[in-house]
């Protein structure tokens, strides 16, 4: 039985690889070293895929296995348990397994019905914002530009050989200097003519970087910090030199509006732009010599911590991997200015996250680093490395924001952070079904709620378990 269980079918994956390809099922076959039919058999899912498939499909695709070793997209299940757990669909008896069969077999209708349950969601969120404003005009029902770019994102693993390999070029051949910022001004006043300036606030009106094609100038806000000074002057630098590799990039999603491809272009300019700062190479062999130790990747790169955060997300390289990080950034106000989950831990759309992970314990104590184990209901734990980042404003003053990494528990051994134990968490209160959590504020759509008034335990809500 536990010989059985260990097979691996992944036949949808790998027939949607095929297709991705624009191969038939001969070419494919050829580039694995199998026959037709045997293909034909692994992706009617009636053979398992073997070890010596996964190599191949590394070697000849040069793509990461851990997708097809891996169980069903963690994302898109969630995303599939929350359209399941939504009143309008209570009586479908919808369950895990059902959801997993769905999401093992036929992936890209399990995609299109979790974009079209978000695109319900989202509508219906704004349904009486939109009543309000009918004589304006609506806008049309769609997931928000934001929601598209994240889904672009994780769907490439946040990682784009190409802008590696033109940031490498560009780092390359930048000039010798005292620092990489002023490696950075002299590339960019030597091929492009424009210098670099700083300006107070009165100058730059609310903005942080402003370049003016006219007078050949950079404008930067003195409220930069020196590691964010050094990130704008590299994205200029990426828009100027690598703009069509950028136009190539962000055209490949095909399901983006105009919106979220704009979006998207500015996130991967700034992905570039890292990958300037913080060299692949250099900086894959430094985070494993540290054991993911942040500070010191930060002192090491003179990079800010939620820099060397982001960048420890994308090391996606095959033969060169890092640990797969997924990361998250709050505001005090509980709202998520950033998140991605790289496949490794999947996120509620919407209606919050779980109380029970700490991190807006890094607002109460912004000089340390908080470190917390995290179990889910189905027993998977995570690692997550919270911190306080600042952040300054035009005009004065600064906004605190907490960042979180995290990864498998699994991974500890490669990390310096060790949590102590881990707590019982949840994706979010209404797709949470602990009965004994004394802090839900909701109860689980999936459950009947009951009542005894003789009776209050600790949690404030008692439900049905069946």
């Amino acid at each position: 039985m536990a010989e059985s269980q260990e097979k691996l079918f992944a036949g949808a994956r790998l027939r949607r690889l095929r297709r991705d390809m624009s191969q038939s099922q001969a070419q494919f076959a050829e580039s694995l070293g199998v026959s037709a039919s045997y293909l034909n058999l692994l992706e009617r899912n009636q053979r398992p895929v073997t070890a010596r498939v996964l190599l191949a499909l590394a070697e000849a695709f040069d793509i990461d296995v851990r997708a097809f070793a891996a169980e069903s997209d963690r994302q898109l299940l969630a995303d599939l348990k929350e359209a399941a757990a939504d009143p309008v669909l209570k009586g479908a008896d919808l369950d895990q397994r059902d959801l997993s069969d769905l999401a093992d077999a036929h992936p890209r209708a399990a995609e299109a019905l979790a974009r079209l349950y978000q695109a319900y969601r989202d509508t219906s969120a704004a349904a009486a914002d939109l009543a309000l404003r009918a004589e304006e005009g609506g806008a049309g029902a769609g997931l928000s530009p934001l929601e598209e770019v994240r889904n672009a994102l994780d769907a490439a693993q946040n990682h784009f050989p190409a802008l590696e390999t033109g940031a490498e070029a560009l780092r390359a051949d930048l000039p010798e200097a005292v620092s990489l910022e002023a490696s950075l001004a002299a590339r960019l006043k030597a091929a492009h003519g424009a210098a670099v300036r700083v300006y107070d606030d009165s100058v730059m009106a609310g903005a942080l970087r402003r370049f003016d094609f006219h007078a050949r100038k950079l404008l930067l806000s003195d409220s930069l910090t020196p590691s964010a000074r050094a990130f704008h002057i590299a994205v200029t630098l990426v828009q100027l030199e690598l703009g069509e590799m950028l136009d190539a990039e962000a055209a490949r999603p095909a399901a983006l509006g105009d919106e979220a491809r704009d979006l998207y272009r500015a996130s991967l300019a700034s992905y570039a732009a890292a990958a300037v700062l913080m060299p692949y190479d250099a900086f894959y062999r430094a985070a494993e010599s540290v054991r993911y130790d942040i500070d010191l990747l930060r002192r090491r790169f003179a990079a800010s911590h939620e820099q060397v955060c982001h960048r420890l997300t994308t090391l996606n390289r095959p033969g060169a991997r890092g640990i797969a990080f997924f990361m998250i950034r709050v505001d005090p106000a509980g709202n998520i200015a950033k998140r991605f989950g790289g496949g490794v831990l999947a996120f509620a759309r919407s209606g919050g996250g779980c109380v029970r992970w700490r991190v807006h314990d890094a607002f109460r104590a912004p000089e340390r680093t908080h470190v917390q184990g995290l179990e889910l209901p189905d027993g998977s734990r995570f690692i997550s490395i919270a911190r306080a980042v600042e952040r300054a404003l035009p005009g004065g003053g600064a906004a605190l924001s907490a960042v979180a990494l995290g990864c498998e528990a699994k991974e500890a051994g490669r990390l310096v952070y060790a949590p102590a134990d881990f707590t019982p968490v949840g994706l979010s209160c209404r797709l949470c079904e602990r009965s004994d959590c004394a802090e839900r504020a909701h109860p689980p759509l999936q459950r009947r709620l009951r009542f005894d008034p003789h009776v209050r335990g600790a949690a404030p809500f008692a439900f049905a378990q069946d």
